[in-house]
């Protein structure tokens, strides 16, 4: 009988580790998804500093989950990751640098989320400790299931990943053993493409990516650019091979047309001129295949200025914008832009420099712009919307604004565009970029009336997301706006009644989850009314034994005075109206009093309305004692009636008094 192998095999490349690896062997060991479902495979790769030494150690404290492997030093991780991997037995790989280590339930959830989904890869999200920087785009949210073309898993190519060992045998996937860096590229990449399914796990952190106060970690080993230069043209002819042309190619392009070649440039700085201009040549020729004029759209303009000068091996404008971006990241101060008939060029060295020729497309940030908003007051009065607050376009000094407001129907797509009332704002700006921009003119005011906001007529019934237009020296960026409020600005659900000639409507202002922009609810598409009413069972009033009262409960933020109330009917035409009052000075309990002896008589049913909802009044309990009065001076009564329908029944009756006397004789 052949034993079922561990859930997961954890592959950890050990070279000169101390003291990171006991920590890093620890984390797995004492992972919540157990030890009979883990196996641990250490390879140390030569280490001299008492590396394989701790490792015998624990495995002896650690028997039958640690296996040891100890080689010859290879000089980078690949050829011990391969080592893990050929005697790897879990359904799952994971591998593991020894610097680093994993969240006590990390193998636990990725697992889970792998076999609930069916997915070859899972992501767990990275966190960097002790100054070293993670990755973080694609972990904004969970993502069950994606793929390389639709995310941006791309943009992690690093192997500290979930992989589900068929899909790597399949493949017959091992780490290149000639390459100094970039092997896990080549490793990772044709996984993604052939993954049956990505996850990502973003609600929990996973790995922890230590940066070693000697910098000597393995992934963090460099050369200059000519190991680069080794790695990349693989990396090209890989996509070139494996992704047809179009958007998906162009996707997975664009990281590395930015990521790969500014860290290239980064070393060329380095080194001596004969090297860089032989270096700046090749890399112009290997990152050829991959770049198009349609693929510029989804560069930043940086990315398009550094991919024209490298295109055009214009080594002297390279360095200086190399310099450049150090300085730049270094100030904490944005670029300035130069606005020209509606575009925003960024003053990057060589802006409009005749003797250079560089279009202005390799400046353009038009769409780039940062749109900084805030919202100040949000309220429902009536019928009318109260917004206020301020918005502006990063950089882009607030003159000739032109800011609006937009409603859009989130199912139709109808829109409506209506004026604000710009505002002055003295000082906004001073808390970022070091005051260098300043934003005078940026706040708005707005009032939007829901029956007149349709082009002159009423909102139809809908959900309509609220939006900015920012607008300044002919440029314009529309903006969602709630998310960032002040303190004071609710954002929870607000249900307003509200009247319009002898309608009514519900009306609800909220704020949308997970990012908490603000939408109007009309004619109640996702906030009902009568679930916002409830009722408590009558009683007759303490101190008052003819008058019947109705408790309830009513969170709606607003109604018309007068709306809510007790409506009664005897079924033959008779009806009697009892306005609710507020039960306390806030909160929104209520208290209906119906005084029976001003009732005719007759079978009195009812409901509690608000316009035109209405929900109906709960039934008389059977234990509640009936009413006696007089009415000149003849006795009345009013009790609960049983008989088989449903809810509400009170019966108002004069007393009829030879059946009242016979009942008492013969008592």
């Amino acid at each position: 009988m052949t034993l079922a192998g561990p859930a997961v095999s954890v592959v950890i490349a050990a070279y000169n580790a101390m003291p990171y690896l006991t920590r890093c062997v620890l984390s797995v060991a004492e992972q919540s998804i157990g030890r009979d479902a883990v196996e641990i495979l250490a390879v140390d790769d030569g280490s001299t500093d008492g590396t394989g030494e701790e490792l015998d150690r624990l495995a002896r404290e650690y028997p039958g989950l640690l296996r040891v492997f100890h080689q010859a030093n290879s000089g980078g991780p690949s050829a011990p990751r391969n080592t893990g991997l050929d005697h790897a037995r879990g359904r799952f790989v994971f591998f593991l640098d020894a610097d680093d280590y994993l969240g006590p339930e990390a193998l636990e959830r990725m697992v889970a989320m792998a076999e609930e989904n069916g997915t070859d890869i899972v992501l767990g999200k990275m966190v960097g400790v002790g100054g070293r920087g993670a990755p973080t785009s694609m972990f904004r949210r969970n993502q069950p299931r994606t793929d390389v073309f639709s995310s941006r898993v791309y943009w992690t190519l690093n192997p500290m990943k979930l992989f589900r060992r068929e899909l790597l045998e399949r493949l017959e996937l091992r780490f290149p053993t000639d390459l100094k860096i970039g092997e896990d590229q080549l490793f990772v990449g044709p996984a993604y493409l052939h993954a049956d399914g990505i996850s990502v796990l973003a609600d929990y952190d996973c790995l922890f990516w230590v940066e070693r106060e000697d910098s000597g970690n393995i992934t963090l080993r460099t050369g200059g650019t000519e190991p680069r230069l080794r790695f990349l043209p693989r990396v090209v002819d890989l996509l070139l091979e494996q992704v047809p042309p179009g958007p998906g190619r162009d996707h997975l392009a664009n990281r590395h047309l930015t990521v790969e070649v500014r860290q290239l440039l980064d070393h060329l700085v380095h080194e001596p001129r004969p090297e860089q201009e032989k270096a700046l040549a090749r890399l112009a020729e290997v990152i050829a295949p991959l770049w198009h004029e349609g693929l510029d759209d989804q560069l930043s303009a940086m990315a398009r200025l550094r991919l024209h000068l490298v295109r055009h091996t214009m080594l002297d404008e390279l360095l200086e914008l190399v310099r450049f971006e150090r300085e730049l990241g270094r100030s904490g101060v944005a670029t300035p832009v130069l606005v020209d008939q509606g575009r925003a060029y960024a003053r990057y060295p060589y802006l409009r420099d005749p003797s250079r020729a560089i279009p202005d497309s390799c400046y353009d940030v038009t769409r780039q712009l940062g749109v900084r908003h805030r919202v100040t007051r949000a309220e429902l009065r009536g019928t009318v919307l109260y917004l206020a607050g301020h918005g502006y376009l990063h950089r882009v000094a607030t003159d000739d604004v032109s800011t609006e407001l937009v409603l859009r129907e989130r199912d139709s797509g109808q829109e409506h565009r209506l004026p604000v009332t710009p505002t002055e704002t003295p000082g906004l700006g001073e808390a970022e970029d070091k005051g260098r921009y300043r934003y005078e003119r940026a706040g708005f005011e707005a009032s939007v009336d829901i029956t007149t906001a349709g082009g002159g007529s009423p909102l139809p019934d809908g959900l309509w997301d609220v939006s900015l237009a920012i607008g300044a020296q002919g440029i314009s960026r529309e903006v969602r706006i709630g998310s960032k409020r002040d303190a004071g600005v609710s954002g929870a659900a607000a249900t307003h009644i509200v009247r319009h000639g002898e309608e009514t409507r519900a009306v609800t202002l909220y704020t949308t989850r997970p990012h908490g922009n603000f939408t109007l609810d009309i004619g109640e598409r996702k906030h009902k009314v009568l679930p916002q009413l409830s009722l408590r069972d009558p009683r007759w009033a303490p101190g008052a034994a003819t008058e019947l009262e109705f408790a309830g409960r009513c969170t709606l933020a607003s109604f018309p005075d007068g709306a809510l109330a007790v409506h009664l009917e005897d079924g033959r035409g008779g009806t009697a109206v009892f306005p609710a009052r507020p039960a306390s000075q806030s909160g929104g309990d209520f208290v209906v009093r119906v005084p029976v002896t001003g009732l005719p008589a007759g079978l009195w049913r009812g409901r509690l309305r608000l316009g035109s909802w209405a929900l109906e009044l709960p039934p008389l309990p059977a234990s509640l004692a009936p009413a006696g009065w007089r009415r000149r001076g003849l006795p009345w009564y009013a009790k609960p009636v049983r008989d088989g329908q449903a809810g509400f029944a009170l019966r108002v009756a004069r007393t009829d008094l030879v059946r009242a006397v016979k009942r008492r004789l013969m008592s």
